[in-house]
């Protein structure tokens, strides 16, 4: 036998507080931040999907329960509020692709982290990591809930009980939006819907200030309790007392919907060019000449002195000869290198190169409009030529026309003489013959 509505998903007060997250050393605030920003993230990105507001709160009540049987610390709640809207729209019969449902997460995530909004790739590794993660989150999910799904929301007891109680529809939705809220506590997993949509209905009333009737207690007809109502709206009121959650990164093994991509400046070293230093040129003119003196023997005389005197003058002549053949090398050199011109003569020669390039373009597009004009004229010509041909060939039937006509006519005026003659005839045998008839009668009378 197949139970759809079994009563063994609430939760008391300490087990709640011996939750595996608490033994994962996640303190209660932390939990309770986490559990609204899942909660916020299933909001959100089913309003975005397009979803009713049945497949959110069911995914909202899977998120919680799960999170009562497994720690913040092993699975992480990006990933897990995903699957939980992902296996709700299937159970509400309103099911999405995953592809989807990845998609919207990933923008949520850039948008809630102040992170560029970046395109993700169907056909990236990221992408197909992210599927499978989701597909073995949902896994996980069902194994936990036992396959047993079924979801009964306060929604539907807020609409009779107000029509019982006789209430303004202003109250109604205010209602309507404090069980929406009551989604993102524990309340889901610690009281009925009835005690719920009683406690939701209370704290309605008391902000419009709508009195209920009390004598007897109006909640003991829809089976709750003072003491659940009364805490239905302290849970509420210290909800709306926190400021809105952020993620809280607990999870070891998180894989969140968003790349990485935050690039290191990287730092650019000076780049040391080593200059060479130039060697200071040699001066070949400050060569000393070192002559060799003779020490000359007062006896051998003035000879030794004489050889001494003409050695010395022939250096001097080589060393006269070298600088002038260098002089002259240097002046050929000069007379070889091009002689810089200046910026106008530059300017010059570019105008004129200018000019020539125009002129060259002006012939060709001369040349263009020529041929251009021939092929004109030849068109022309032969369209003449076919005028002409046509006009020929019309005289040439009217010539065969008139021609044919003649000959009709012709034709047409020997028959007619023909028959003329044939009747005459005719007219002179049938009167001869009448003659001879008649002569005959009178003989033998």
């Amino acid at each position: 036998m197949i139970y759809t509505a079994i009563d063994n998903f609430y939760l008391t007060d300490e087990q709640l507080e011996n939750s595996p997250s608490r033994k994962d050393s996640i303190d209660e605030s932390t939990e309770t931040a986490l559990r609204i920003y899942g909660c916020d993230l299933i909001q959100e990105s089913g309003i975005l999907l397009k979803f009713s507001q049945a497949v959110m709160a069911t995914g909202q009540v899977l998120f919680h329960r799960f999170y009562c049987k497994k720690s913040f610390a092993r699975f992480d709640v990006k990933i897990v509020a995903a699957s939980c809207l992902w296996l709700a729209s299937k159970l509400e019969e309103s099911p999405r692709k995953a592809r989807q449902v990845i998609l919207v997460f990933h923008r949520i995530e850039c948008r809630r982290e102040n992170l560029p909004i970046e395109h993700l790739d169907l056909f990236s590794k990221k992408f197909s990591d992210l599927r499978i993660e989701l597909s073995r989150t949902e896994r996980h999910i069902l194994k936990e809930m036992g396959f047993v799904c079924h979801v009964e929301h306060p929604h539907k007891f807020i609409s009779n009980y107000l029509v019982t109680l006789e209430t303004p529809t202003e109250l109604t939705q205010e209602a309507w939006n404090l069980a929406n809220d009551s989604l993102r506590t524990t309340l889901c997993v610690r009281f009925k819907s009835e005690v719920v949509a009683c406690g939701v209905v209370y704290a309605a009333a008391r902000r419009f200030q709508v009195p209920l009737p009390e004598n007897p207690p109006w909640w003991k007809a829809f089976d709750a309790e003072k003491s659940g109502i009364d805490e239905v709206c302290r849970v509420l009121a210290h909800l709306y007392s926190l400021p809105k959650a952020q993620y809280i990164p607990v999870c070891k093994d998180g894989n969140p919907f968003t790349f990485s991509n935050k690039s290191l400046d990287s730092q650019s070293q000076p780049v040391l060019k080593e200059v060479p230093q130039s060697s200071p040129p040699a001066d070949n003119d400050s060569t000393v000449l070192k002559t060799t003196s003779a020490v000359a023997d007062i006896e051998s005389g003035g000879s030794k002195g004489a050889m001494v005197k003409a050695a010395i003058d022939k250096l001097k002549d080589s060393k006269k000869s070298d600088d002038e053949s260098k002089s002259i090398t240097s002046v050929g050199e000069a007379r070889d290198e091009p002689v810089p011109k200046s910026k106008s003569g530059h300017r010059m020669e570019g105008g004129s190169d200018r000019n020539k390039d125009r002129d060259r373009d002006k012939e060709r597009d001369r040349e263009r409009d020529r041929i251009k004009a021939r092929d004109r004229d030849r068109g022309r010509d032969s369209d003449r030529e076919r005028e002409r041909e046509e006009i020929e060939r019309d005289r040439d039937r009217v010539k065969d026309r008139s021609h044919r006509s003649k000959d009709k006519a012709k034709d047409s005026g020997g028959y007619s003489e023909k028959s003329r003659h044939h009747s005459s005839r005719d007219r002179d045998y049938r009167s001869s013959s009448y003659s001879s008839r008649e002569k005959d009668r009178l003989r033998h009378h």
